[in-house]
């Protein structure tokens, strides 16, 4: 274990053969003085890189392109817990959020973190597999994914 984390913490990270990468989640301190409450969240995948994740309640998300997205419930303490993986395939922003919304209210969702950085489909592809085997082991079944 790094000095920063202990053996009891060990469920919450990454692994490598190395060692461990860091926290498989975590908040994105982006723009502290901001006064949004945790607009932003960094999600691990297998690969240890981390991705930046805008952060919407399932009902406040908007209209989105292209994008990969994970659908999240956050408990009354604030933790979080990944429920589905995914990237949205549709031309059409408003047919991508409604099967988004459709599929996150099925399984619990009341969060919905958006990665808009990867811009090619295969991009969103790499990244949906690297989220996925390091915190679901098995991809989204979602006609949004």
């Amino acid at each position: 274990m790094s000095m920063w984390t202990n053996s009891s913490d060990a469920s919450e990270f990454v692994s490598s053969e190395n060692g461990t990468y860091g926290p498989s989640d975590e908040p994105a301190l982006v723009c502290a003085e901001a006064a949004f409450d945790q607009a932003f969240h960094y999600w691990r995948g297998a690969s240890g890189r981390r991705y930046l994740h805008s952060v919407y309640s399932l009902v406040g998300c908007p209209a989105l392109p292209q994008a990969n997205f994970i659908l999240v419930r956050r408990h009354d303490d604030g933790s979080r817990e990944a429920l589905a993986f995914g990237n949205t395939k549709d031309d059409a922003m408003s047919l991508n959020l409604a099967r988004l919304r459709h599929e996150g209210a099925k399984i619990g969702a009341n969060e919905v973190h958006i990665h808009l950085l990867a811009d090619t489909a295969r991009a969103r592809r790499f990244v949906e597999a690297d989220l996925t085997a390091a915190h679901l082991h098995q991809p989204a079944t979602s006609e949004a994914a």
